[in-house]
């Protein structure tokens, strides 16, 4: 009889369907989670689209650790994000970008009671604030801003006509080789970011006005309290053209009243994420270490400090996996902030921290005294963020995996192993509707041997005996890597009749320092290879057409699919993305520097033979793959003219088969947080030229020379 009904009822149950590439409309995603001093409660950043916008809608929500309760609206938003709690539990600070007349406003930090109501800005800067952090005591907030003097005066004045002396020239006056960023757009050399602090009124009282802690020339970041407050540390550079010298950021501290900052620590390499310890002895923080001789890629280490002064001690020397570093993938919460922290529980004997290894990035414990590591968590899955209760006994992690967006757990850290505890279903509603699946792991040999790693994305109903078409998607980087964590683009593109292989090839990240490093001084070259491998791994197993074979990736992956075209006529379609096609070209537009020999070994012009040797713009004459090309207008990390335009200007000469597709204001971020309906209509594209060359369906390009 048991049997019957549950026959029964799943006949009732109604189909799941594909995903669709307008589902990105209805996600959820959950950003910054933060649990309460006392464990008791989560609070995180709700992000959701807003279509008519065509943007993202940021809120802060609630939601009872023991899962007692669902998750409620705890602040309005539409804007709200980097909820902090007090040290006593009662209040959050978090920052509030409000708006005025349409537009968005510079964030401030506002506070509210934990039991609800109105919040309070206790800032009101004319350049906002950032990253806040409460002291020990709960009477200052420190965060960082870029307002500076001229600022404040400038507010001060009455407003008067303007006339030739008001007038602000909007003229640059470039002086320094990295002068742009992605995403941020040109740097204001005039307002480095700063620490500053404001006092916490009480009920009824008036907020002081914040004060300016450190001054200067030089850039600080990521403030952090001493355990007795006295002082504020804070990660910083304290060299005016740093691009000359391999990559060197040092931990300094100032006092929480102002003053002359002191190094605290420093190693060969970038110091940050630092986490004092409770009883304020020690610091731990996430260190970089520069290679001898420089090496293209460097593996993050875990490090601890004494503040007496001994050197900094590599806790994870021994362990061959990334600290703090997260997988490549297309739906971190967009606008949603976070990130994963170094977390000290109460007796200072042990520390909790992301590592990414393989794929998979799981919080673990080191013990300080034996090294010994534990698993706090496990699986096939992505840890994104998490955050501990005051002691450390209880944390909260926000979990992804093939199938999940993103969702939150609580463990119980110590003691026996238990199970983590579901805090929230964001998604449940459309993930009911979904037929998704975890994609399958394989390990084939690599042209010398070599393992590489990678994941394959199979279609719904997927039928072994039949021969599927074939999209190799490509890692950007190149020092990143695909893993168990949600990717839509995957899902997407599997859901329209594909298989699709996503590896990690050599030159990825977590798989250990060697791993990461061969391919300095040969990019592209035998990472090219390895994916070549992946692809006749898949033939061989018989269920993909070699007929029919498509390419794509994005930035690093632009480049092995430009790369690629040039060097072979195996796919029938490519489609490259915010990509480059001239390494010298890109070494004097980029917004960073390849001034080290990382690599490259010299200047374009001091190895020009190298530059075009490498370069998919030298053999764009072998071309015979009709490409398609995706460029954000607004890229300053893979400037367009330096790939897209390169090749398709070249490819039209040549009479080949070639579309550009343009999206205007976006940043190289395009397909993890540009504006969703660019999102939507970049997979729209992506897909229907594979469509077009691989499946024979009409598609709205006409592209015949």
């Amino acid at each position: 009889m048991a049997l019957v009904l549950a026959a029964q009822q799943a006949a009732a149950a109604p189909a799941r369907r594909a995903i669709t590439e307008t589902d990105l409309f209805r996600f959820v995603w959950i950003g910054d989670p933060q649990i309460s001093p006392d464990g008791a409660d989560v609070v995180f950043v709700r992000v959701a689209v807003n279509k008519k916008k065509d943007g993202y809608d940021t809120a802060l929500w609630m939601v009872p650790a023991d899962a007692s309760a669902p998750p409620r609206p705890f602040t309005s938003g539409p804007r709200d994000i980097a909820p902090r709690w007090s040290p006593d539990g009662r209040r959050l600070a978090f920052l509030r970008a409000a708006e005025k007349e349409g537009k968005p406003q510079p964030p401030q930090i506002h506070l509210m009671e934990r039991a609800g109501g109105e919040a309070r800005a206790i800032t009101d800067l004319p350049k906002g604030a950032n990253a806040p952090v409460w002291s020990p005591d709960g009477r200052t907030v420190a965060f960082t801003s870029t307002t500076n003097a001229k600022d404040l005066d400038a507010r001060a004045k009455e407003p008067r006509t303007e006339g030739d002396a008001d007038r602000e020239s909007d003229v640059r006056v470039i002086t320094r080789a990295i002068y742009r960023w992605n995403g941020r757009g040109y740097f204001d050399f005039t307002r480095p970011s700063h620490v500053w602090t404001a006092g916490v009124p009480t009920a009824g009282e008036t907020a002081p006005a914040p004060r300016q802690v450190t001054s200067g020339a030089f850039e600080e970041d990521e403030p952090v309290w001493s355990a007795d407050g006295a002082r504020i540390f804070f990660s910083s550079t304290r060299v005016a053209e740093p691009y000359y010298e391999a990559p060197d950021e040092d931990l300094f501290a100032v006092a929480a009243e102002g003053g002359a900052p002191a190094l605290v620590t420093s190693i060969d390499g970038s110091i940050g994420a630092a986490a004092p310890s409770p009883d304020g002895r020690r610091i731990a923080f996430r260190g970089t270490l520069n290679g001898k001789p420089l090496r293209s890629y460097n593996q993050p280490d875990l490090f601890v400090v004494d503040v007496a002064g001994a050197p900094p001690r590599n806790l994870s020397a021994g362990f061959d996996f990334d600290v703090l570093t997260g997988l490549a993938g297309d739906q971190r919460a967009p606008r949603g902030g976070g990130g994963a922290p170094i977390v000290w529980p109460k007796d200072g004997r042990s520390l909790l921290f992301v590592a990414a290894e393989r794929g998979l990035a799981n919080v673990r414990r080191l013990d300080l005294a034996s090294g010994r590591l534990h698993d706090v968590t496990a699986g096939e899955q992505e840890v994104m963020s998490f955050s501990a209760s005051a002691d450390g006994s209880r944390i909260v992690v926000l979990i992804s995996t093939a199938t999940e967006i993103g969702d939150l757990f609580v463990i119980d850290v110590g003691g026996d192993r238990v199970s983590p505890r579901r805090l929230t279903r964001v998604n449940a509603e459309l993930g009911g509707e979904l037929d998704l699946t975890a994609p399958e792991e394989i390990s084939y040999p690599s042209f010398d041997g070599t393992q590489i790693h990678a994941l394959v994305q199979k279609p719904p109903g997927f039928d072994a005996s039949k021969r599927y078409p074939l999209i190799l998607n490509i890692h950007g980087g190149p020092h990143a890597a695909y893993g168990y964590t949600f990717f839509h683009e995957m899902q997407w593109m599997a859901a329209k009749g594909y298989v699709v292989l996503y590896p990690n090839p050599r030159g990825s990240s977590t798989y250990g320092q060697d791993f990461g490093n061969l391919i300095q001084f040969r990019y592209p070259g035998d990472d090219h290879k390895d994916l070549m491998a992946g692809v006749d791994e898949l033939i061989r197993r018989g269920y993909v057409d070699p007929g029919r074979l498509g390419i794509t990736g994005g930035s690093g992956g632009g480049v092995l699919t430009n790369w690629a075209i040039t060097q072979t006529d195996r796919f029938a379609a490519a489609v490259s993305q915010r990509s480059i096609a001239d390494w010298g070209g890109f070494w004097y537009t980029s917004d960073f520097t390849l001034f080290n020999p990382t690599w490259f070994r010299a200047a374009p012009w001091q190895d020009q033979a190298d530059y075009a040797a490498r370069s998919a713009i030298t053999h764009v004459e072998n071309v015979k793959t009709p490409l398609m090309l995706i460029e954000g207008e607004a890229d300053h990390r893979t400037p367009p003219a330096e790939g897209g335009e390169q090749m398709f200007r070249a490819l039209k000469f040549l009479r080949r088969p070639t579309v550009m597709v343009r999206f205007p204001d976006e940043s190289h971020e395009l397909s993890r947080s540009g504006k969703p309906w660019h999102r939507v209509e970049r997979l729209q594209h992506i897909v229907a030229w594979f469509d077009k060359y691989l499946q024979g369906k009409p598609a709205p390009y006409d592209v015949t020379p």
